[in-house]
């Protein structure tokens, strides 16, 4: 009904992946997608040992017998006790199949993941890291406009003319991600030309997603008006939910703070409080300008069912005149 490159590559049955987000997408998210017909990755950043890897992959896979991921970023850690290679060894020796990486150019692991025998996305912000990508035997391109939450470009370009202008310039299959939350937006990136979408913040107000449930309030009640991109000045822009927190992090980049003096705000352990505790006075919190077209908290299945059912319904009235 929705077969692309997308979901014969990856052996899904629909093209729509909940993006990877850091200490978000365990076992109790991925699994629930993967058997909705969706795919998900879980972030290896999130283990700082291999044993607790392992476990989370076994987690999973004792909740689904359907194909996920395993997202292994590339951008600098501040605290890093384990490299990108033994991550990507982890994934190897874990049998998952397919790897997601994120952030710098993967060329200098191509040959360890292709040895690995793993299916490879490779998730990128602007279309000249595109086209590098392109080239270097990646299976599926993936990128994100500026309206996405977590790390969009510097150069702020918009989804609707990112996507065209990326498929003009690669040959792989492109995963579209930035501003999609339902079957329009699916549909929009397919008539593109695109193999699939990428969403995040939708699938974090999910029943199955682990963060608080005031968090998930937060994100039905905030317009798509309420986000900011915070860290520009350390040339590494993310895209958050506008809080106290966020607002303190502007407010010291305007008077020129260091990276020492943002790191205490800009930390995943500060921000860890709204996720678990739905407090948003300190840190961070990730989320898309998309975050306005989220009016509830449905099942996983739900949402993908709903996903699906308007796109298919989008196809229709595409098909009718003007």
């Amino acid at each position: 009904m929705l077969q692309t490159k997308m979901t014969e590559i990856l052996g899904i049955k629909y093209p729509i992946q909940c993006g990877t987000m850091q200490a978000i997408s365990m076992a109790e998210l991925v699994a629930p997608v993967a058997n909705a017909g969706g795919f998900c990755c879980l972030p290896a950043a999130a283990f700082q040992t291999k044993q607790d890897f392992m476990n989370e992959v076994k987690k999973t896979r004792d909740m689904t017998d359907k194909p996920f991921g395993v997202n292994v970023g590339l951008f600098p850690e501040m605290t890093a006790t384990v490299t990108a290679e033994e991550r990507i060894d982890w994934v190897i020796e874990s049998g998952v199949k397919i790897l997601e990486t994120a952030g710098r150019s993967p060329a200098p692991h191509r040959e360890q993941i292709a040895k690995g025998g793993l299916t490879h996305i490779h998730k990128c912000a602007r279309v000249r890291d595109a086209v590098k990508v392109d080239g270097l035997g990646v299976d599926l391109v993936s990128i994100v406009g500026t309206e996405c939450g977590g790390h969009p470009s510097m150069e702020e370009v918009t989804t609707l003319v990112l996507i065209p202008a990326t498929l003009d310039r690669i040959n792989k299959p492109l995963i579209a991600g930035g501003g999609f939350a339902d079957g329009k937006g699916l549909m929009a990136a397919l008539a593109f030309g695109a193999a699939g979408v990428n969403m995040g913040t939708r699938f974090m107000a999910t029943q199955e997603c682990p963060i608080h449930p005031d968090f998930k309030k937060k994100l039905v009640e905030t317009p798509e008006t309420e986000t900011v991109l915070v860290m520009k000045t350390l040339m590494n822009p993310s895209r958050v939910l506008r809080t106290p927190g966020s607002e303190k992090i502007l407010e010291l980049e305007a008077k020129g703070a260091s990276l020492e003096e943002l790191a205490p705000h800009i930390s995943g352990r500060i921000s860890a409080g709204g996720g678990k505790e739905g407090t948003f006075d300190k840190g961070m919190y990730p989320g898309g300008q998309v975050v306005g077209r989220i009016h509830d908290i449905p099942t996983v299945a739900e949402l993908m069912e709903r996903i699906v059912n308007e796109a298919m319904e989008a196809k229709k009235k595409a098909g009718r005149p003007f």
